[in-house]
């Protein structure tokens, strides 16, 4: 498989899934700016909308869009248990990724890390997204994990709730988040995913720089 990336972006769950399940691939890494892999090739031919993640199965294939990368990762690598194996817990799952992908990483944290997004669309997202938060503390006091068992949607829950340094959002208002993110933090794949996805956004942003 050949994930094609931009540090920290929402394609860091799909990072996340692949070192849980110990799998190999090859991480090609998108700059966000210029849609340039790291060897210069257009990732416009790859995904002509210009967003991570895609993924180039072993047969050739290349799937967009996070939830389906997600769940087709989770289907080709059983023996992790990254997805439930029963309908009613593969419909929660949905039911999840769903929400993290509209509620939370679109509704709400899109705008807020939009440099282009007025102060009235900030406004207006970070009240949505307090009720949507609210609800997700609710649903996650006295639980480990989203569903039964740590599944891709813990690894998209805690790529989104990642943003929250570069946003006002606080989790200490809701601590069953807040302790959930700290976890999740520890969780060995994370941890590796977070440490090498924030050295190569660090050398992304040099890059960048004038002169460099």
């Amino acid at each position: 498989m050949q994930l094609y990336f931009s540090p920290l972006s929402c394609s860091a769950s799909t990072r996340i899934s692949l070192y849980e399940a110990g799998a190999q691939a090859e991480f090609i890494e998108v700059d966000s700016k210029t849609k340039r892999t790291h060897d210069g090739r257009d990732y416009l031919e790859v995904n002509p909308l210009g967003l991570v993640p895609a993924l180039r199965t072993d047969d050739g294939d290349v799937l967009t869009e996070n939830a389906a990368i997600l769940q087709y990762v989770a289907g080709a690598l059983p023996h992790a248990g990254l997805a439930p194996d029963d309908s009613r817990g593969r419909m929660r799952l949905q039911q999840w990724l769903s929400f993290i992908g509209t509620e939370l990483h679109k509704a709400t944290f899109t705008p807020l890390l939009d440099a282009k997004a007025n102060e009235g669309a900030k406004t207006y997202a970070l009240e949505r997204g307090a009720a949507r938060l609210g609800y997700l503390e609710q649903h996650l006091t006295g639980r480990e994990f989203l569903l039964e068992r740590f599944s891709v949607a813990d690894a998209y829950l805690t790529t989104v709730l990642n943003w929250c340094a570069a946003t006002p959002i606080d989790l200490k208002k809701w601590p069953a988040i807040s302790a959930y993110f700290a976890r999740m933090q520890e969780r060995p794949s994370v941890a590796k995913a977070f440490s090498e996805e924030r050295r190569l956004y660090g050398a992304q942003l040099e890059k960048r720089k004038p002169g460099a």
